[in-house]
């Protein structure tokens, strides 16, 4: 179900509550939610998933994406998180979660090609946001 991106991020589609477990016993210490509260009718709430993550010791970090698309201060919350250590970022399809680890990913310098075939890996088609990635730092 988790898509490793690196060996220390992964992404997934929408988790379940039971399923923070598997990620700390997969060694994840930090999730990082891209998906906004209320998005489907079929989804957990946020705060379900936080108390799950807290109650088994992980980081938590909620960074919605909706419609508007990525902000600078997500790009920069998103390089904290992955900071943490080992990471599962999700949302609805896991696509968000991979555009936003790739554009942070590029805030610190990393290599469009490299992040874009890391991306493509895992099935992630992050080609369109190489400018996005050059204007934030990213090496060509």
């Amino acid at each position: 179900m988790f898509k490793q991106l690196t060996p220390a991020v992964a992404v997934s589609p929408q988790i379940e509550v039971a399923d923070v477990a598997t990620a700390a016993a997969q060694g994840f210490v930090c999730i990082v939610n891209n998906r906004p509260d209320g998005e489907s009718a079929d989804q957990p709430a946020g705060d379900a998933i936080r108390a799950a993550a807290e109650a088994a010791g992980l980081r938590y970090v909620a960074i919605p994406v909706d419609a508007r698309g990525f902000s600078q201060p997500m790009v920069a919350a998103m390089a904290d998180a992955l900071g943490a250590g080992k990471t599962l970022a999700f949302c609805r399809s896991g696509t968000r979660s991979t555009n936003l680890w790739s554009l942070a990913s590029a805030s610190q310098g990393g290599s469009i090609a490299d992040i874009t075939a890391t991306a493509a890996a895992a099935g992630y088609d992050v080609s369109g946001l190489a400018g996005a990635m050059a204007q934030l730092g990213g090496k060509a």
